[in-house]
Formats: C-alpha cells, structure tokens, sequence
C-alpha cells in the first residue's frame, strides 16, 4: 500500500484489521541469516531474526532470557543505536531490538506503508507473535509514537516503560515543527531527503552534543542502510509525518491516562536541538510521578553519548512495581503543571518565562510565589554544575524525584 494512500486505512484501523496482520504475519526462525558486507560485526555481533509481514520482512535482535525489553527506534536508525544498551542487559534479560520496515536490516520496498501508525501496526504484531509479558518498553525520537500502542492496547502486559528524548502528541501548533514538517514535504525536501541521504548524513551528527562521539566507523553504520536512492523512502516520510500524522499522535494523546497505572522514566539529553525542556515539561505535566534522569552532556542519542546512564535508568525501571493507584485526570494536570512551571523556571530567566507559559493552564501568579525567586537561586547540583563549567550556561536543577548522570 503506497504510504500516502495509507493513512486513511491506518487511521481506522480495527481490532479485526490487527487480528488480520497477526496471521498475515509470520516468525522465521533463521539460525544464521546473511548479513549485508557493510554490517560492522565488531560493533553489532548480534544474529537478528527475521519476522515477516505482508508488507516485507522485519529484522530484529532478540538476545538474552529474563524479563522482556522491548527497544523501540526513531529516524534515521535502527537497531544498531542499542547495541550498548543490548549488550548490558541480555545477560540478565531478554533484550528485543526490532528494526522498523524502511530501515536498518528490514526489508525497504521504495513504495509501501511507512506512516508512524503503519510501523506501529507491525511492531504491535510483532509483540503479540512473541507472546511477550512483563516488558519495559524503551522508546526514543519517532519511537515515541510508534510504541505507545503496545503500552496503550497491552497494557496489562507491560511492565515499565522508559522515554528518550521523544514525543506523544499533535506537533502541528509549534511553528518551528510544522515549518520543519513542511519543508521535508516539499520537493526541495524530497530532493536532500532521496538524493542526498540528508537525514543520516547531516542531521544525525548535528543532534549530538559533542561530533566527536560519532567516530566515522560508527557513522558509517547509519548511512550504510540507506546507500542507494530507493532505499531512502521511510526517513522521508517520517520526516513529512511530524505534523502530516497530528490525527494519529492526537489518538495516542488522548488515551495517556492508561500510561498513569505504569512506572514511568523520563532520561533526557539537555542538549538535543530537537526535543528540548519545553518537551520535556510537557511530559512531566501529564505523568508527575515519572522518575527523571538529566544527561546535562548530552543530545539526542542518549544511548550514544550516555550509554551508561541510559542502561541503568533501563535496568532500574524494569525492576519497578506498577502504580497500584494511579492519580485522577485532574490531580495530574494540578501536579503537571506544577512540575512543568519548576522545570522551565529552573532553566529560564522569568521574563523569558513569562512570554513561554500559556495563561490558560498556568496561573502567573505563580511566578510571584516562592518558585519565581527559584530562578535566580544560587542552589544548583554539584554534578551538574562540574559538567557545564565555563559555558556561560546556567546549571539545571529538575524536581526531586529524579537520578543524577552526566
């Protein structure tokens, strides 16, 4: 199915039409696939399996015994980003790293259904086909809302779940995202996205905090799966599809609450020029009980330049219990808000603040309580304060319920 033509069909898709692609689906035990000559073996001496669907054939890493964790990639990626993250865990856990149709070792038909809901679709099925319970579902960049569904309609089989940098929700009212989302959608954007490999081959390195992480042998890793122009389709729709899919990220948003009963771990680079605290707050504004880990040093690949962080905050969430009660809509937004007012003031002048926060949700008046005069204090983390040494940058601080990494 042509991904433009796809949506309709995504957008009211059944429980019956998810039934259909579970049995149009199939494991294929492959002891030793072939690998393309451009995989690194060194640095992914993993052996995926295959998964086939009737749209193409999914790779995916499946390593370990214990409890399930599920790694759920964005763009322009694959599996290869949790190589540390798999390594770490499958000694005492089940580690599932899938690779979505479109990217890394999975089949990349030039003309088939790579719209976010579409790659939801398959990795639902593919969690369904695996039986899995118990899991902690770990999602970064687009893997915000294409793992979620798993979360929201198997909920009584996920255990924890752990967000990356990430979002759930309607990205159309910020003018920065739509102008973003128009232009990859716009022939010039085509252009870089297919003739040029632009996604991979500029974007990636320029969302890390420090070049110098992106070592070229590791670089070539992620524009290998791309070389050719018809293999470049599915990180050009989703690129289009920031804004294009608002309908569907507006569904996952509204059924958020179901995400209330779970443990929820937020870990977050600060320096990631994509997703910043204003995303960051708005998380924390809808699940207040969320544990926080800040990566003052890092940037949107936090499983790249943080790794260690990233697999303890991993380690940590799938050993927690759910929330045996889990607040009211209204208790939520209370606390939200509040959370969200500390976290931007704590990284914002208060003028800057005051022209950020919207009127409707946040009283300003809040700005003239104890939490203004929070902004200028001198009380800071000394971690954090060490790692951003001589940048002229304010330290951070977040809300207590947190852990600490750089």
């Amino acid at each position: 199915m042509p991904a433009i033509g796809a949506r309709a069909h995504n957008q009211g898709m059944t429980q019956q039409t998810q039934r259909a692609e579970i049995l149009s689906s199939a494991l294929v035990d492959v002891a030793a696939p072939e690998l393309p000559a451009w995989v690194d073996r060194q640095l992914y001496p993993f052996v995926p399996k295959r998964f086939a669907t009737r749209e193409g054939v999914l790779r995916y890493v499946d390593e370990g015994r214990g409890s399930p964790v599920v790694l759920v990639h964005g763009t322009p990626s694959w599996s290869f980003e949790w190589r540390a993250v798999i390594a770490a865990l499958r000694g005492s856990r089940r580690v599932i790293a899938p690779d979505h149709l479109g990217f890394g070792l999975s089949d990349k038909p030039p003309q088939s259904a790579y719209l976010p809901a579409d790659h939801a679709r398959r990795l639902l099925a593919l969690f369904d086909a695996l039986d899995l319970r118990e899991v902690t579902l770990v999602v970064h960049d687009f893997g915000g809302p294409i793992g979620p569904p798993i979360a929201l309609e198997r909920s009584e089989r996920v255990r924890s779940v752990v967000v990356l940098n990430s979002w759930m929700w309607p990205l159309g009212g910020d003018p920065r995202v739509a102008r973003i989302s128009r232009f990859v959608g716009s022939a010039l954007g085509r252009l870089l996205y297919i003739q040029l490999n632009a996604s991979p081959r500029w974007l990636l390195p320029a969302s890390f905090a420090r070049r110098e992480r992106l070592p070229a042998q590791v670089h070539r890793q992620y524009l290998a799966p791309f070389a050719r122009r018809d293999e470049r389709t599915a990180p050009w729709v989703l690129g289009r599809e920031l804004v294009a899919s608002d309908a569907y990220y507006a569904r996952l948003w509204g059924a958020r609450e179901k995400l209330a009963r779970m443990p929820l771990t937020l870990v977050w680079g600060q320096k990631d020029p994509a997703f910043g605290m204003q995303e960051l707050a708005r998380w924390q504004q809808a699940f207040p009980h969320a544990a926080l880990q800040l990566l003052a040093d890092a940037g949107h690949f936090p499983q790249e330049e943080a790794a260690a962080a990233v697999i303890a905050a991993i380690r940590n969430a799938s050993s927690q219990e759910p929330v045996s009660t889990p607040p009211s809509s209204r208790a939520m937004q209370r606390a939200g808000y509040r959370v969200g007012v500390e976290l931007i003031a704590r990284q914002l002048p208060a003028a800057e603040l005051r022209a950020l926060l919207d009127a409707r949700r946040v009283q300003l008046a809040l700005l003239d309580q104890p939490l203004a005069r929070s902004v200028n204090s001198p009380t800071v983390n000394s971690a954090q304060d060490s790692s951003q040494e001589g940048t002229g940058r304010r330290p951070s601080t977040a809300p207590a319920r947190r852990s600490q990494a750089t």
